[in-house]
């Protein structure tokens, strides 16, 4: 069955690589990125490689969390329902440490801009036929100050990184128990890949930024993933995995759940 998916973050790195897959394959693909030229051009590129027209972009810079919402909105505007989410866009290094809304920006892009994505897009998830939602964290993952997660913290980029991808494991698990009828997955897509992120956080790589790419694939359309909501597929394994002890804390899970909606709302 050809399934109807959005992945962020896939102008390049391990979200192009499963669009084209995806895309091979005949599946409605839409694109996300932050540049419009570059997406632009990435569209024309997974069209014309996948003999695929079914391939659709929507531009949003998610330091933004305004043009998240925007995005939002005009995905309800122009999609019908949607069968996968993958929230694959994140940030490690940058030039500008904080948003416009002083927020550190991988707390921005990695969490509070999937989350509000999320969030916004669940009538369209519902519409679809046993729809997956992948939240891309990874094994870099550190214990979340309150703090730091309301900008308040002058923090590293490795840290803040890591803070922003347990949050979000954290609340895959919030979301895999309120949202029952979906299947919500959070990835560990592989450690140090070759990517561009990669390439700039640490100068060097481990494995083919394709290990990447295929498991998010495979998550996205694999029968053998139906009911593994909230668990943590961890792809240095290769195999599901023990969540982080926070990501199993249901009360240090009210928690952040109830400072990220004081601070979005």
């Amino acid at each position: 069955m050809k399934k109807t998916i959005l992945l962020t973050g896939s102008t390049d790195g391990i979200g192009k690589l499963a669009a084209i897959k995806l895309a091979k394959d005949g599946h409605e693909v839409y694109l996300h990125g932050r540049n419009a030229e570059k997406l632009k051009v990435v569209l024309s590129e997974v069209k014309s490689q996948c003999g695929n027209e079914n391939i659709g972009s929507f531009t949003a810079d998610f330091s933004d969390l305004n043009a998240v919402k925007k995005m939002a909105e005009q995905v309800k505007r122009e999609v019908r329902k949607l069968d996968v989410l993958t929230n694959n866009a994140g940030v490690f290094e940058s030039p500008v440490a904080e948003t416009d809304d002083d927020f550190d920006i991988r707390f921005a892009v990695n969490y509070f801009a999937p989350y509000l994505l999320t969030n916004a897009l669940l009538p369209l998830l519902k519409k679809g036929k046993g729809a997956r939602i992948l939240n891309v964290s990874s094994a870099a993952q550190a214990p979340v100050s309150l703090k730091a997660l309301e900008g308040d913290n002058d923090l590293s980029a490795r840290s803040a990184y890591g803070q922003s991808k347990l949050a979000l494991a954290m609340w895959n698990t919030h979301l895999s128990e309120t949202e029952p009828q979906l299947t919500a997955i959070v990835v560990n897509p592989g450690s140090l890949l070759n990517t561009k992120m990669v390439e700039e956080a640490f100068g060097y790589h481990q494995s083919p930024a394709e290990k990447g790419g295929d498991i998010l694939y495979e998550l996205a359309v694999d029968e053998r993933y139906e009911g593994a909501s909230g668990q943590y597929f961890d792809n240095d394994d290769g195999a599901f995995g023990k969540l982080y002890s926070a990501a199993r804390d249901r009360e240090a899970i009210a928690t952040l759940i109830r400072h990220t909606e004081a601070l979005l709302t």
